[in-house]
């Protein structure tokens, strides 16, 4: 059993779970791995020492599992949780009509169910540590609608505002809730699809996964309700702000190059 510092990690396995775990890690935290990739985990598992960590197979859309994997868990933790990150995501781009409609279930249930899911389990032993912390990956596609993104931007506006009513309602617990909003990352999940939106194109791939580890430490220990990566963000979220009519021939240009 250990004392401290804990944060559990979903989607671990690779990309930005992966990084964000190995920077926790060597910053002397206690992670947890929490994935469907068994040989991505075991191999992070050896990187970073299993004194360090435990590896936990979950799937997010699961709740019994999902329960069950917290309590393994915390009973190395002492019942201390720290941080839940929920980050395991998926994305599928192209045309909505193109999107096989089970995978459109798919996306909104690894997105919003089991962003529910890491919530609801993990509320018990977030609320017995003292300035405990959620922090969800968001995305830019949260400040307006994209196309070629549907869903995945419907998720991510669920997730953004799922934080902002969570943070008012779970401040009282001394919990804070934040999400890290972020452009295309260069992970397999973008950099790796079949198919590409124009906007991956027209707007790049331009922010590493180390990068957003880095966030998610600051965002670790700070406050605020949103955590904004790379330069596009903020611009659309003020220019959005200022200048709401230009919010769709904007999307258009970046989107549809029109």
């Amino acid at each position: 059993m250990t004392q401290r510092k804990s944060i559990f990690i979903t989607g671990a396995a690779s990309g930005i779970g992966r990084h964000t775990a190995l920077l926790f890690a060597s910053r002397g935290w206690f992670v947890g791995l929490a994935d469907i990739d068994v040989e991505g985990l075991d191999r992070l598992e050896r990187e970073i020492g299993a004194d360090n960590c435990r590896t936990l197979w979950l799937d997010v859309t699961d709740a019994k599992r999902y329960r069950a994997a917290i309590e393994m868990f915390t009973s190395s933790t002492g019942g201390r949780l720290d941080v839940l990150f929920n980050n395991a995501g998926i994305l599928r781009m192209g045309r909505n009509e193109d999107i096989p409609l089970m995978q459109q279930y798919l996306t909104l249930d690894i997105n919003v169910k089991g962003v529910l899911n890491g919530i609801h389990c993990a509320l018990p032993a977030l609320r017995v540590t003292p300035d405990a912390h959620i922090l969800t990956m968001c995305s830019t596609s949260a400040i307006y609608g994209m196309p070629e993104l549907a869903v995945y931007s419907a998720s991510k506006h669920a997730v953004h505002a799922l934080t902002e009513a969570l943070d008012l309602e779970l401040e009282r617990d001394g919990i804070t809730v934040s999400d890290i909003m972020a452009p295309y990352v260069n992970t397999p999940m973008v950099t790796g699809a079949s198919t590409q939106a124009s906007s991956v194109r027209s707007t790049g791939v331009n922010v590493q996964p180390e990068q957003v580890a880095e966030v998610v430490w600051k965002a670790a220990h700070g406050r605020k309700r949103h955590w904004k990566i790379h330069y596009l963000t903020h611009v659309l979220m003020a220019v959005f702000s200022l200048l709401p009519p230009l919010r769709r021939p904007i999307i258009k240009a970046l989107c549809l190059g029109r």
